[in-house]
């Protein structure tokens, strides 16, 4: 059976391969531009960076699903990346975009609160 926090921890995890991909494969193409609202001129110039930034960001899923999979034994590391991507998340919404922090920060805090409570 899974818990809450199992799920939620799931889905952030998911959602930080769907940055992967946008941003290490997509950023130049209409659906990266649509998302970091960037024009075509900013994403080709700054493609190389995007994909690093996609890069750390599959780091922080794997760190989740590694914690995921460990089970119970895993909650330090759950907690550990968790922390990782709400500190990435509220850097990013004070130096990038506001909404950073409804996409990444909040739903971090929510899965750190419903670990730390498991």
């Amino acid at each position: 059976m899974y818990t809450l926090a199992t799920i939620v921890v799931a889905l952030i995890g998911v959602l930080h391969i769907y940055i992967l991909v946008l941003e290490m494969f997509l950023w130049d193409k209409p659906a990266g531009l649509k998302a970091f609202g960037r024009t075509q001129e900013e994403a080709t110039s700054s493609k190389v960076l995007a994909a690093n930034q996609g890069l750390y960001n599959g780091f922080l899923a794997a760190g989740l699903f590694w914690g995921l999979y460990l089970g119970p034994a895993g909650t330090s590391v759950k907690v550990f990346f968790l922390a990782c991507v709400l500190v990435a998340g509220l850097y990013g919404a004070a130096t990038a975009s506001r909404k950073i922090l409804f996409v990444q920060a909040i739903p971090a805090a929510i899965g750190l609160a419903l670990v730390l409570m498991a």
